[in-house]
This record gives structure tokens, C-alpha cells and sequence, in this order.
């Protein structure tokens, strides 16, 4: 069966869509070209599972939400996920910014936050340098190209050369509209010498109501910039996920990753980084707790390009219920880049019968003056350690929490973002119950 993408948005539709936000013309016609591509495009084939009957195409594009007067008045579950005295937020709600602070500080340093339709009016010559280019194309598969046309919210970040930020920057993006898809670009630039801390969430509460999430991001790194960069995706059962976050790291540069991967629905994410310059780096540390039907594929890649560049990949999931995911680890060592390291690790969990985990590391070495390494394992609850538990009179429920909690701890401890390891737990504890 072919995945059914026909959708209902046309180029009236995009012309329309692209005319009332002012976009520039160069955007007008990428969006244009893209939607084109699309239907000639093949979807992309995820390792081992089989996204032909999932929904792509069933969605509202648009929707507006309402300006908070007071972070008060948010839902206590999103309120969890803000930093106290955190002056560098903004909220997009439905495809609307709800609400946007940045520190006077970070002003006068140059530092530029803001939603991507008011980078494209007010920055449009630096969005475009970046903008599906460096890191990923339109013409990757028919999900990258329908992201590029039909885009509808998303966050642009740029640190100037030589600052550095000390505080983080945080991005919650609050699908409200049960039925509203969230085609979100986000772009993240440090400049030489620059470095930053960027947090995001996902929050969605369509357990019904079917709709899509198609997100790319770019992160770029500079000669020697750093970027750490966290997220919590949170997306009800109702949507169906495709996100590709790509980065690329220039000399000296260094990217980390710390993603919890937490969606209820049937998920494709790609967690790519280029290593281009020598010395560069970039650890990848992802955690994730499936349950009910779901299926999940991840892959998280690192390619080295660079002379001497580190890449480390850490993978740690739980599965539940009936859930279902795969989970590639892949350190490519391109032809040059001598002196390189590949270190890779993934390790899943099931949690009952039905679940299933599948871990694949794979080692690409077209050099032969390297280092390389990989461990998978793949299992289930060890029934000694949970009658040990129960014994002592835990119940089965919490016996299984603590198992979890044990189980991911190694790599939620070693998340470099504070306020993520803390985001991140409060969810696992809402999807262990």
C-alpha cells in the first residue's frame, strides 16, 4: 500500500498562505518549488518499519492562538516545563506566538530570538543563507519537500560572533487545536567563538483527533561555537511524527544533543550531525518510553568529515504495552578523516510480551587511521529483579517504575541540560503511570 499524500493545498493555497505573512519572494518561490517536488518525490523508508498506512495527509494547516497577558495563566502541565525567572522564552500556541521575552542583555549582545515569520521580514538575508541549505534539503523525500511548502511556525536563533550566553533560551511550542499540524522550522546559528544553551517542547493533548507534526531543524555551529541543544517531545497519540533535526559542526565546533523522546503516537526521528571541521564533536544522547500500539523509529547518526573529530551516540529506550521501535546508531568515518572516534551505544527494554526493540549499530569506515566502537543490547525485565522488588512490597506498578527510572537513569544523568533531566523526568513519570 503507497502512503496517500494528496493533500488539499494548492498553489493558490500556498501563494496565499506565503502573501499574508509578507514573505519575501525567494521563500515564495521555495515554498512553490518544494510543493511541486513533492509529488514526484518517493517518502522516506525508515529501517524495518513499514509507515505506509500512517497518516500524513489528514490535517489543518492553520490555526491561530491566543496572546497569554501572564505565563499564569498557562495549563499547570506546561507550566512544569518553564524555568522560574527564565527571560528568554517565547510560546508559540497553535501557529501564533503566545508569548516572547528576551533579556535586555542578550539584546545589546546581538542576540536574535524570534519566530521564524518575523526573522524572514527583519533578518531576511541571514535566514536565507541558512535555510535548507547547510544541513537539510528540500529534495531529501516527499516529507522534507511538503515541510518546506507548506512551513507554519517555527523559531530562528543567532548568536554573533564571540558571545557567549550563560542562560538558556527556550522555545515551547503548545499544539492546542486538537486538528492543527505543526510544519515547524526551527534554526539555530552560533557564529565563531560563540556558544548557547537551546531548550525546546513539544506539548500536544490530541488522544483522538488525528493530525501531523513534520519538523526539520538546523543547527549550525561555527569555528569553534558550542550549541547545546535539549528538547522534550511530548505529542499525543493523535499525531503522527516525522523530525529530522540535523546538525552541522564546523572546526573546533561541537554540538551535543540531550532529546526525550516522549510521543505517544507513531514516530519517525532522525537526530543527524555533520562533523565538517577537524577537532569538531558531537555526543548524542536520546531517551525515549514507548507504550500502548505505538511504533517509534530512531536513528541517530554522526558523520565525520573532520580530521580528529569525536562522535559519541547513547541510546537508552523503554517499551510497554504493545509498543514497537527501532533504534539505529550509525558513526560513518568519511575517506580523510584521520584520527577520528566513532563510539556508539544502544539499549533497549521490554517491559511485557508484546513489546518489542530492536537495536542496530552500524560502523561506516572509509578511513583507516581511526578508533570505533559500538555495544547493543536488547531485552526483557529481568522477572528475579521484579519478584525482588514485589517481595518487599512494591507493587507491580512501581516495582516497573523503578526499573525504568534505573534503566534510563545512565543516560538522563548524563544529560548536560539541567532543566531538560528535570522536564524529562516529569514526563517519564507520566508515562509510567
Amino acid at each position: 500500500m503507497t502512503v496517500e499524500t494528496k493533500l488539499p493545498y494548492d498553489k493558490e493555497y500556498i501563494n496565499q498562505f506565503s502573501g499574508d505573512r509578507n514573505e519575501p519572494e525567494w521563500m515564495n518561490s521555495l515554498r512553490l518549488q518544494a510543493l511541486e517536488q513533492a509529488d514526484t518525490l518517493e517518502m522516506p523508508k525508515p529501517d524495518k518499519t513499514k509507515i505506509g498506512k500512517w497518516n500524513f495527509s489528514n490535517f489543518k494547516h492553520s490555526a491561530q492562538g491566543d496572546k497569554l497577558s501572564s505565563l499564569e495563566n498557562l495549563p499547570e502541565e506546561i507550566k512544569d516545563f518553564i524555568e522560574k525567572g527564565n527571560e528568554n522564552l517565547i510560546i508559540q500556541r497553535n501557529h501564533s506566538v503566545a508569548y516572547a521575552s528576551l533579556s535586555a542583555e542578550l539584546k545589546e549582545k546581538g542576540v536574535i530570538f524570534t519566530d521564524i515569520f518575523t526573522a524572514l521580514n527583519e533578518h531576511e538575508d541571514v535566514v536565507k543563507r541558512y535555510y535548507m541549505k547547510d544541513a537539510v534539503s528540500i529534495d531529501e523525500h516527499r516529507l522534507t519537500a511538503l515541510h518546506a511548502a507548506l512551513m507554519n511556525g517555527g523559531i530562528f536563533v543567532y548568536v554573533p560572533k564571540n558571545v557567549e550566553l550563560d542562560v538558556p533560551i527556550q522555545t515551547i511550542f503548545w499544539q492546542e487545536d486538537p486538528e492543527v499540524a505543526l510544519f515547524n522550522h526551527v534554526l539555530v546559528v552560533a557564529d565563531d567563538n560563540s556558544s548557547l544553551t537551546y531548550v525546546e517542547n513539544y506539548i500536544s493533548n490530541n488522544h483522538e483527533q488525528e493530525t501531523v507534526a513534520n519538523i526539520v531543524t538546523e543547527v549550525i555551529a561555527h569555528n569553534n561555537a558550542r550549541i547545546s541543544f535539549g528538547a522534550v517531545d511530548n505529542f499525543a497519540e493523535g499525531t503522527t511524527t516525522y523530525i529530522n533535526r540535523r546538525g552541522v559542526a564546523y572546526r573546533d565546533a561541537k554540538i551535543d544533543w540531550a532529546l526525550g523522546q516522549m510521543n505517544d503516537g507513531n514516530t519517525v526521528s532522525e537526530n543527524i550531525t555533520h562533523l565538517v571541521g577537524d577537532n569538531s564533536e558531537s555526543n548524542a544522547k536520546t531517551v525515549t518510553v514507548g507504550r500502548g500500539k505505538q511504533t517509534q523509529n530512531f536513528t541517530a547518526k554522526i558523520v565525520h568529515f573532520g580530521k580528529e573529530s569525536e562522535g559519541y551516540i547513547l541510546q537508552h529506550g523503554v517499551m510497554k504495552d504493545k509498543a514497537t521501535a527501532i533504534f539505529n546508531g550509525i558513526g560513518k568515518i568519511e575517506h580523510g578523516a584521520s584520527k577520528s572516534n566513532a563510539e556508539q551505544e544502544s539499549r533497549v527494554l521490554m517491559l511485557s510480551d508484546k513489546s518489542r526493540g530492536d537495536a542496530n549499530p552500524i560502523l561506516l569506515i572509509d578511513e583507516d587511521d581511526v578508533t570505533a566502537g559500538h555495544a547493543a543490547s536488547v531485552g526483557r525485565v529481568d522477572p528475579i529483579q521484579l519478584y525482588y522488588l514485589m517481595s518487599r512490597g512494591i507493587t507491580q506498578q512501581e516495582a516497573e517504575r523503578l526499573i525504568i527510572h534505573g534503566f534510563l537513569a545512565p543516560v538522563v544523568n548524563q544529560l548536560p541540560i539541567e532543566s531538560v533531566k528535570k522536564q524529562l523526568t516529569q514526563v517519564i513519570e507520566r508515562k509510567v503511570y
